[in-house]
């Protein structure tokens, strides 16, 4: 094995580098700063909504987005169910229960029709999760929401760059919450945002997210000495400005890190289309897929595993896509969800970042096509 081809991989350099020189200049590197503060209003604007606020991860903005929405312990929040189980845990951090729900075999984001079924008096709120980045059902999710009184959330964890219907992900729902994880589209190696249109969310979040005061730079930017008085409890959710200063270069890239990543996508699909054991993901027709990553349908008659191990061993990195949140211990008894349920147990992720090469491409997708042909022949 001469090279191996990474999984996920961030683009930085010399921009990134510029970019903390100049906040470390400034003498001011914790959280809510005017870099922070920078950052925000450029990724609001990207993102189509009046607030954003800077968050230590997507977590983090998940479980704020559910406090500022007035969930309560009791609630019942609807969850679409494949994906990272931190939009679960962020429900039961509230003390609500999630309410699994399945999601559609095409573009694994969660069903419209499972949702409507899943509301009961208890529910208060859906919360779509935009698979690898692309973006749910929303016309229909928000029409649902309205009929029963709910509220939206969008786990765009994944989505930094992605359209539906020619509406920025982060535009489409009440709130909206970003990872900028180190394998996410653009990254600080850590962080998040919540974003929305309604400044007393926003308020309310920014206030949450600094201990359940005003942050440092607001009160500095007043005449008096302000002393902050705590009436409500907050958590030290803040992204440094160090981070925020990365995110600002990564923002400035992010236009070419999608053109590179649609490219791979597209060549990935040719290589691969006329395999019968290996199925490609589908791009809905209405939506523009950011390709956070590139996972693949392995046929049930093939031993996943085993092909992972051999792709790894061949120096091709890989791993399983995401999670079925319901069949998760951690949430006891819960209502099976069978489609989301299959791709678990059939999804493989394969190298997917802006950094590939063509030829990194071509080896990965023969690579892959090898190794399935092997495990199917039993060689």
């Amino acid at each position: 094995m001469s090279e191996v081809i990474a999984l996920g991989q961030p683009t930085v350099g010399d921009a990134e580098l510029a970019a903390i020189a100049e906040v470390f200049a400034s003498g001011w590197l914790a959280g809510s700063g005017p870099t922070s503060r920078r950052f925000e209003e450029r990724f609001a604007a990207a993102v189509g909504t009046r607030h954003a606020l800077a968050t230590s991860n997507c977590g983090s903005a998940l479980h704020l987005a559910l406090l500022t929405l007035g969930v309560n312990p009791g609630d019942e929040v609807i969850v679409g169910d494949y994906t990272f189980p931190a939009t679960g845990h962020s429900v039961l951090w509230t003390g609500a229960k999630p309410v699994f729900a399945d999601v559609r075999p095409d573009t694994w984001t969660v069903d419209p029709a499972a949702v409507e079924a899943a509301v009961t008096p208890r529910t208060v709120g859906i919360i779509a999760v935009d698979a690898f980045g692309q973006p749910a059902d929303y016309d229909e999710l928000r029409a649902i929401a309205d009929r029963h009184g709910l509220f939206l959330v969008e786990d765009a964890a994944c989505s930094a760059g992605a359209t539906y219907k020619g509406r920025p992900a982060g535009s489409l729902a009440d709130v909206a919450t970003f990872s900028f994880h180190g394998r996410k589209g653009i990254t600080a190696g850590e962080g998040g945002a919540y974003v929305t249109d309604r400044d007393d969310l926003a308020a309310h979040a920014r206030k949450l997210h600094t201990y359940g005061v005003e942050g440092a730079l607001t009160r500095a930017e007043l005449s008096h000495l302000p002393i902050p008085t705590f009436t409500e409890l907050g958590y030290n959710y803040r992204l440094s400005d160090v981070a925020a200063a990365i995110m600002i270069a990564q923002l400035d890239r992010l236009p070419d890190l999608l053109v590179a990543k649609r490219r791979t996508a597209a060549r990935y699909g040719e290589l691969l289309k006329d395999h019968e054991l290996i199925t490609t993901p589908y791009e809905a027709p209405d939506r523009e897929h950011p390709w956070q990553s590139y996972v693949v349908t392995i046929d049930p008659s093939v031993d996943r595993g085993a092909v992972a191990l051999e792709l790894r061993q061949r120096g091709v990195q890989c791993t399983f896509g995401t999670y079925a949140s319901h069949v998760q211990p951690l949430y006891g008894q819960t209502a099976p969800c069978p489609v989301s349920a299959d791709l678990f147990a059939r999804h493989l992720a394969i190298p997917m970042h802006a950094n590939l090469t063509d030829a990194q491409v071509e080896t990965v997708a023969a690579t892959l096509v090898d190794v399935v042909n092997s495990a199917a022949t039993g060689r």
